[in-house]
């Protein structure tokens, strides 16, 4: 997911389009994107789990959503201009301070056992996650020559979708494998208010000891606070780069960015009910949640065969050949029934995988000095991930079907199919 290459690049690298960075810089970027991309896909493995305890329809629970995906709009911009006031490494460890407390609120929320407490804790914690995405993305954008940045960001992606692989899985164990033999539309009163700590529960262990890790990264980033040389920053107006809405190929690229993330969330949202229905898999939830592992597992595999490929292919048209692929495979999932069905809508995994470093690299060429503001416009725009979903979840509940609900993601992908053929000229030709 983008953020803002907020940094001038001074003379002496401007040749090579890299930065002036300590050997472990990599290393510590690629930790970055492991961590935030596991913490937003246990997103989709709570759903399914506050949908039960809160007795919620699918629009209540793609709140969840929405209260995450909302903090790139609000944090966003605030966000990169903190990073430009102290630095990507201090900026980090403010990202990062700022999901500890996330992850610690999720303590109280179950205590008062309130839904509106939860969807709090996410949007805290979400905030974090947009700052240090601020820092991260413009850093392997600039670990190495601009004409390979395309292939560099796809790498460094394959990372985060490590993390959303890994996440979901450990996720499904410990928080969908203890519920109870009740459900909550069975209970009322105080048995419900016990029965609602007793099983988020889970959740704050989860997210509890996600602290720990994160505070050992914070520590070990706030150390090398020091490592950039010759940091500097550019100064601009707080709502610098709407103006470059107005040229076609960035405008098209940051709204194929709102859907792209729109329609990947929204298909991860919904793959635990979407896999226990018994025309589908019939599996339980935890069977089912493990299985969101595979879905951005795909994106792993792809992302690290995408980094090649793109050194060969013209991005645009990769673009392209992914996005039909993805309403090929939605619509298996939504006319087919049992493991075609299931599987097919888990392989839109692979399809996603260089979705998002190929809209964000091909929207943002040729902008030049410009960069930086068009940067910021593209993360709000990342907003898509709480619009998209919430707007899925109204139309399972007023068709009654999770089925005709992929019609909207599948709209999405078509819109991008566009982008990508538009894009397939580098930004000098179009």
């Amino acid at each position: 997911m983008p953020s803002q290459p907020i940094r001038d690049i001074q003379s002496s690298n401007s040749a090579s389009g890299g930065i002036t960075h300590p050997g472990y810089l990599p290393g510590f970027v690629m930790t970055l994107f492991f961590i935030f991309g596991g913490i937003t896909s246990l997103n989709d493995i709570i759903i399914p789990k506050f949908k039960e305890l809160f007795t919620l329809n699918y629009t209540q629970a793609m709140l969840v959503q929405f209260c995450f995906f909302t903090a790139y709009a609000v944090v966003g911009i605030p966000g990169a201009r903190i990073v430009k006031a102290i630095g990507y490494m201090r900026g980090a460890v403010v990202g990062l301070a700022t999901m500890m407390t996330g992850c610690l609120m999720f303590i109280p929320a179950s205590m008062y056992a309130r839904y509106e407490l939860f969807l709090l804790a996410l949007f805290v914690l979400a905030s974090g996650v947009v700052i240090v995405q601020v820092v991260s993305n413009p850093l392997i954008s600039m670990l190495g020559p601009a004409k390979t940045a395309h292939s560099r960001l796809t790498f460094a992606q394959a990372f985060n979708s490590l993390g959303t692989t890994v996440f979901p899985i450990g996720g499904a164990i410990l928080i969908l494998g203890g519920l109870a033999s009740v459900s909550a539309d069975q209970l009322s009163g105080e048995q419900l208010r016990e029965y609602r700590i007793a099983e988020t529960n889970a959740i704050v262990i989860g997210y509890s000891s996600l602290v720990l890790v994160i505070f050992i990264v914070a520590g070990i980033v706030w150390w090398f606070r020091n490592a950039l040389a010759n940091e500097k920053h550019e100064s601009s107006s707080f709502f610098a780069g709407i103006d470059l809405l107005k040229q076609p190929r960035f405008g098209f690229g940051a709204a194929c960015i709102f859907f792209y993330v729109g329609a990947e969330v929204a298909i991860g949202s919904l793959i635990v009910n979407y896999l226990s229905q018994q025309h589908v898999l019939g599996l339980d939830e935890q069977s089912a949640g493990k299985l969101v592992g595979v879905y951005f597992g795909g994106a792993m595999i792809g992302r690290f065969i995408g980094s090649a490929v793109l050194r060969i292919m013209s991005p645009g048209k990769l673009l392209a050949i992914a996005a039909v692929g993805a309403l090929i495979l939605l619509t298996c999932a939504s006319t087919a029934s049992g493991t075609l069905a299931g599987y097919s809508l888990l392989a839109i995994g692979l399809m996603n995988s260089i979705m998002f470093p190929t809209i964000f690299t091909l929207a943002s060429e040729g902008l030049g000095s410009r960069a930086a503001d068009g940067s910021g416009i593209i993360n709000v725009a990342i907003v898509g991930g709480a619009i998209v979903p919430l707007l899925t979840g109204i139309l399972a509940d007023l068709s009654g079907s999770l089925s005709v609900a992929l019609v909207l993601p599948a709209a999405c992908y078509a819109i991008i199919a566009m982008f990508g053929w538009y894009a397939r000229h580098p930004a000098s030709q179009n």
